[in-house]
């Protein structure tokens, strides 16, 4: 276990690492499969002592919340990878302008990667990056959330059991530390969390010159257009609204709807809720939020909605409060008569409450969304070709999914990424491997080519020969 609480301590094991990096050489194929191979093999292997330690740190946390996204959905992904770096690491041959010149591409590991993730997916935000660094051949270092004290622990003791010390490293500590981690001179940094934080790692990357991933959030939308079947969007809306609570980067952040379908998308919420949800608080399904300075702020934010004109619907099952301190679980909400105003609409929600904002015509919405921050992933529900296409084209997203919300980030062919105020950079799949690769290129030139001839002085015939090819 690795627990450093000062720059200096921080620094000295990156250098060791980065030493180590150089002298070692490039990791093989074998070698990178055999790390990523490892790293799932710890998440299944230890799946109940995960499991026990995300529920603690949520005060409740649905097992098939964690099991499908923390442990399946990352082994899944590092196995991905495992399958194909052989393939990744190929050069990519290119055509030479000359003949007898020879180029290509060369797929080069960064070095020392750091690595922070956030508290709401612990393990699949922190080994799902973990998948990229090591399948281009890099180490890492990682910190983990201090919010989620007991799984950042139990990963702390984890790794040293699957990996050698110069390989992964975990550095466990409070804002503090992760202020000093974030400005340690890494060959590449990757942040997981919120758009105001992530400017603060970004600013102490700079000093350092060191390239940032930045995987943030912002406010999702959620576009239900006139012909859309509000049934499957609200369904398919609130299945990931309710998936943990709402505390994910990508939950839909607010919903903008045709003013006349208002009472049905209400009508069609509670009719989800009954089916999925008919408890809330003794709900094993259903978590908590993180912690009661989240819950405290969710709960503000519906207060400040209501005192400032909206009207607050709460989807509690019948007879159940809408919200209780003890367990920290929240049910969903619905806002109706939104304001710019108003908080709820400002910030980044991430919780169980969702604002509805209507229009009378589609193109209001998509104004709507285009004179605010590009969000990571904006949600279409209609049936239209033409309209969708026209979604697609004139929004600006991390990620555009039509028709259903989230499932883009499932899918390992795809990049995850944000633009914007909602991150830079993307991951998952080859596409986590080139990010974490240099890719470098190369070029052989033999004996008989001509070289740099042409740069060579004396310059006179070769400057009338310029000055005739222009004159055409």
């Amino acid at each position: 276990m690795m627990s450093k609480t000062t720059k200096t301590e921080l620094l000295s094991q990156l250098t060791t690492m980065k030493n180590t990096h150089i002298m070692t050489g490039p990791a093989s194929a074998e070698l990178r499969k055999d790390r990523l191979l490892r790293a799932a093999k710890l998440i299944t292997e230890n799946h109940k002592a995960i499991n026990e330690a995300l529920n603690h740190d949520f005060g409740h946390r649905s097992d098939y919340q964690s099991l499908s996204v923390d442990i399946l959905t990352t082994a899944t992904m590092l196995r991905h990878a495992a399958e194909q770096v052989h393939e990744w690491m190929k050069p990519e041959h290119v055509k030479a302008p000359l003949s007898g010149m020879q180029t290509w591409i060369e797929q080069q590991p960064l070095g020392v990667v750091g690595i922070i993730s956030p508290w709401n997916f612990p393990i699949n935000l922190a080994f799902g990056p973990l998948a990229g660094v090591f399948a281009a051949g890099n180490t890492a270092m990682l910190k983990p959330s201090e919010l989620t004290p007991q799984t950042s622990e139990l990963l702390a003791n984890l790794i040293p059991q699957y990996f050698l010390p110069d390989e992964l490293q975990v550095v466990l500590g409070d804002a503090g530390v992760g202020q000093a981690f974030s400005a340690l001179p890494f060959d590449h940094l990757i942040f997981t969390g919120s758009t105001a934080v992530g400017k603060h790692v970004m600013r102490a990357a700079a000093e350092n010159l060191v390239p940032v991933t930045l995987e943030l959030g912002g406010k999702s939308p959620v576009f239900i257009d006139e012909d859309a079947d509000m049934a499957l969007a609200m369904a398919r809306t609130l299945t990931i609204k309710t998936f943990n609570a709402g505390q994910i980067c990508l939950s839909p952040d607010y919903l903008l709807v045709p003013q006349d379908k208002v009472h049905e998308l209400v009508d069609t919420a509670r009719i989800f809720m009954s089916q999925s949800f008919p408890t809330v608080q003794a709900n094993p399904d259903y978590t908590a939020i993180i912690s009661p300075r989240h819950f405290e702020r969710l709960v503000m934010l519906l207060n400040d909605a209501r005192q400032k004109g909206a009207t607050v619907i709460s989807l509690a099952p019948e007879g159940e409060a809408d919200f209780d301190t003890t367990t920290r679980k929240i049910s969903p909400h619905l806002v109706l008569n939104v304001g710019d105003d108003m908080l709820i609409m400002q910030e980044e929600i991430f919780g169980p409450l969702l604002p509805v904002k209507t229009f009378s015509k589609s193109s209001e919405a998509l104004s709507w969304i285009n004179a605010h921050p590009r969000p990571l992933a904006a949600y279409y529900f209609g049936n239209d070709r033409v309209n969708q296409a026209n979604f697609i084209a004139n929004t600006t997203s991390g990620a555009v999914v039509i028709n259903d919300v989230m499932t883009h980030a499932a899918i390992e062919s795809l990049p995850f990424g944000g633009i914007g105020p909602s991150g830079m950079g993307a991951y998952h799949g080859v596409h986590g491997f080139r990010r974490f690769s240099h890719q470098k290129p190369v070029v052989v030139q033999n004996a008989e080519g001509e070289s740099n001839l042409r740069l060579r002085a004396p310059y006179q015939d070769k400057t009338a020969a310029i000055l005739a090819y222009l004159r055409g």
